[in-house]
């Protein structure tokens, strides 16, 4: 067998003419439609309009041109069947041995921020997934290709055997398949969008991928980085690196986790993150103090850790985060200097992200969390507590500075891997305990790790004390407020023991569970 005839027809246009036109010095016989048929011929390639072979015109604004038997048999007939063979030449009909087609720009077209229904339906492509599917389900004897970047190996085989290889097609048919099944998950979640039924009877999802990692949460396990279209620019999926060596798989959930958390403050913040828990945030008039209250939570534990700041990061603050060592920085920016010192710094990687989205401007999304056979699926946590939310509870109000920490570690404590318990203390975490199987063991963690410095803190916990115990040792500890949202069945018992020490207790009725 050898490659004679190829139907061209492409929105992206990169390398289609020189590709076309190496095709047919190589012999192949073009055939066209609309606005690549009028390109190649313009860049004087030969090429045969889609209604010569068809008979039929282009109608109904080129919705429908090739559509139509004498393409589809060409693709579909089966080579070495006799019965296939005389129906061809019965109808006078011939084959069609490669297709190169790439499809309507139907996510270019939904990313604008201005799209009409009208305009993201009419460029729902329906030609050119038809015959990528038809092709790659004969690739037995068709090549497809639907990817500009293997226009130079399809090239090269024709060139040394007239024809590709079946490995080849093989190869390029599940490409077809990858890409016409994301083509039609982004479809399907537009109109799923469009419709108001985000969680649908079957949920589709698609990702492109951004790059092979060396390994996964440990060297015997493969990974992969992927992007989920239409990402936001202040994703961790969109950011660029700027300096360092490539990230890991452990590096990517860490500084997803600490980018989650910097976004909660609209006021210069940093957060330092250990294993996807934070070990250090603060807050502060500029950057620079906000770091230094992140380091200062915990100098211990940020060490190798990653760094997220939600501003520009300058000079002052890259001269003390290169004092020690860290794997990732992350920050919508950073000045030329900032760039000269830390860059001096090998390994240290430098991500710079899109604008970011803080406090009450995130906007939720659906996060697919993977299961053993299966997945789930809820929107993102966004939540945003407004001090008009909270209930006193107890005898003794918070004074104004303990309801500004209150705020302060009820923002963190949100992003602690439950059970979670945060003290905070002038605009700083000073103590974190995570992921623990009782509440009252999280409150000791976190207690010790603050020391004397839990002497007139705040207790932010992500749920509710499902008895006293948690605010006795709070009491023991010294802290002075606590926030938590209540709905326990012995919240009376947490009550009364706040006050009979002095403690001021705020409910929020919102729990923030994470797992």
């Amino acid at each position: 067998m050898s490659i004679k005839r190829a139907l061209v027809s492409v929105s992206d246009k990169t390398g289609i003419v020189d590709f076309c036109r190496e095709l047919s010095q190589l012999g192949v016989e073009i055939i066209s439609t609309g606005g690549t048929k009028n390109l190649l011929s313009k860049e004087g390639v030969p090429v045969i309009g889609i209604s010569d072979v068809t008979g039929f015109p282009e109608i109904l604004d080129g919705r429908v041109k090739t559509l139509h038997p004498a393409v589809h048999s060409g693709l579909l007939a089966i080579r070495d069947s006799e019965e296939h063979q005389a129906q061809m030449k019965e109808l006078g009909l011939d084959y069609i041995d490669l297709v190169v087609v790439n499809l309507y720009p139907f996510q270019e077209t939904i990313a604008k921020p201005d799209v009409s229904y009208e305009d993201a339906i009419e460029n729902i492509d329906i030609g050119g997934p038809t015959m990528l599917r038809s092709a790659a389900k004969n690739h037995a004897f068709v090549s497809v290709v639907v990817d500009a970047a293997d226009y130079g190996t399809v090239l090269a085989e024709i060139r040394a055997g007239g024809d590709t290889t079946l490995d080849t097609r093989k190869r390029l048919a599940a490409k077809v398949f990858r890409h016409t099944a994301a083509y039609d998950a982004l479809i399907s979640d537009y109109l799923s969008k469009v419709t108001g039924d985000p969680l649908p009877e079957r949920y589709t999802v698609t990702y492109e991928k951004i790059q092979d990692l060396r390994y996964g949460e440990n060297p015997h396990q493969q990974a992969a980085f992927y992007r989920k279209p239409l990402a936001a620019a202040d994703t961790l999926t969109n950011a660029e690196q700027l300096h360092g060596k490539e990230l890991s798989y452990n590096n990517i959930n860490d500084a997803n986790a600490a980018l989650q958390i910097v976004k909660e403050f609209e006021e210069p913040a940093v957060v330092a993150v250990k294993h996807m828990n934070p070990c250090g945030v603060g807050v502060g008039s500029s950057i620079l103090e906000a770091y230094q209250k992140a380091y200062e939570a915990d100098p211990v534990s940020i060490f190798g850790g990653i760094v997220a700041a939600n501003r520009i990061i300058d000079a002052d603050t890259a001269t003390l985060l290169k004092e020690i060592f860290l794997e990732i920085i992350l920050a919508p920016g950073f000045t030329e200097e900032a760039l000269d010192i830390l860059t001096k710094k090998k390994n240290i990687r430098l991500l710079k992200l899109g604008g970011l989205e803080l406090g009450s401007k995130r906007s939720s999304q659906f996060v697919v969390t993977s299961i053993d056979g299966g997945m789930v699926v809820q929107e993102s946590d966004v939540h945003v507590l407004k001090e008009s939310d909270l209930q006193v509870v107890t005898d003794r109000k918070p004074t104004e500075e303990e309801l500004k920490q209150l705020l302060f570690g009820w923002k963190v404590v949100k992003h602690v891997k439950s059970n979670a318990i945060v003290l905070a203390k002038d605009d700083m975490t000073i103590g974190v305990g995570a992921g623990q199987m009782n509440r009252v063991g999280a409150a000791k963690i976190a207690i010790e790790q603050a020391g004397e410095k839990s002497k007139g803190s705040v207790l932010a916990s992500d749920a509710f004390f499902p008895m006293g115990d948690t605010l006795e040792a709070a009491a023991k500890a010294g802290i002075t407020a606590v926030i938590q949202p209540g709905g326990s069945v012995k919240d009376e018992e947490s009550i009364k023991v706040a006050n009979e020490y002095g403690i001021a207790m705020v409910f929020t009725g919102v729990r923030h569970f994470k797992h």
